[in-house]
């Protein structure tokens, strides 16, 4: 099993020395993937949870490319609607080249409407704008000259059965963010649900979860994977793998943007976690 680390690239403690000790701790520490989430126009319902400075992640990625060397980079997600198609065909396939072919792509739909606004794209189209642009990437990787790079790794973001449905028609991973367990194992079964109606194969799983370390066993049954002792980190761990999971992203970041100025924190959860990965 993969495991990654997704990185936070926004708050009050986002600058380039921040993010690239990050880069270089996630790679240090041994772990397989570094992933850098999405915004674009900081609106307040954006900054509510997401504060500026927010780095985009393409610029980002290129440069954390340049100062790793093994580490895997992608996004947690790209919001598919932002940007044309065939703009993020030639991003995403230099990006590939530059980095030696270390890219992952994870898209999804997106949820901050002041955003789209902003951006002057119809909030109300992003399901059919995001299969828009999945369609476009495969379609100009394959087919055309300059884009070509072989075919970037596409997963599908968002915990909504739309999101699911997404997965499974276009044959990529599912990418669910932040949930407990119990939401997953149902979630599991509707996605093996709805691959058989659509008479399609199960995807892989690629979900991301917390990294919430405590002292004592967290025993509410709303308790996030990921959140609690290590023993039941490892153990939600062990269940998405026996779950057909190959790679699990795991998100340090707690909802306060001021951690972001103290990544030390952070960066002790992932140190123990990794003395003891599966």
């Amino acid at each position: 099993m993969r495991i990654g680390v997704n990185v936070p690239n926004f708050g009050p403690g986002a600058n380039p020395d921040n993010l690239a000790r990050w880069a270089k701790t996630a790679e240090g520490l041994g772990f397989d993937l570094l992933m850098l989430s999405d915004h674009v126009a900081i609106t307040s319902d954006v900054a509510r949870q997401y504060p500026a400075p927010f780095y985009e992640p393409f610029t980002t990625l290129s440069w954390l490319a340049g100062i790793t060397t093994r580490i895997e980079l992608g996004t947690t997600v790209l919001i598919a609607p932002y940007r044309p198609a065939l703009l993020v065909a030639r991003m995403a396939a230099n990006l590939q080249q530059l980095s030696g072919g270390r890219l992952i792509l994870g898209v999804g739909v997106g949820w901050a409407r002041e955003e789209f606004e902003a951006l002057g794209v119809p909030f109300e189209r992003r399901g059919a704008l995001t299969d828009e642009l999945l369609r476009a990437l495969r379609a100009a990787w394959e087919n055309e000259d300059d884009y070509r790079c072989g075919q970037i790794p596409l997963w599908v973001g968002g915990n909504s059965d739309a999101g699911i449905r997404r997965a499974v028609r276009f044959g990529s991973p599912w990418h669910p963010l932040r949930f407990t367990m119990p939401w997953f194992r149902d979630a599991l079964g509707r996605l093996k649900d709805i691959a058989a109606e659509l008479d399609r194969p199960v995807p892989e799983l690629a979900p991301r979860i917390y990294l919430r370390l405590t002292d004592k066993p967290i025993d509410d049954p709303d308790r996030r994977a990921g959140e609690g002792t290590l023993e039941q980190v490892l153990e939600d761990i062990e269940e998405l793998r026996l779950a057909g999971a190959e790679t699990v992203l795991l998100d340090p970041y707690h909802g306060d943007p001021d951690e972001t100025l103290r990544p030390e924190a952070a960066w002790q959860a992932l140190a123990t976690l990794a003395a003891h990965r599966p």
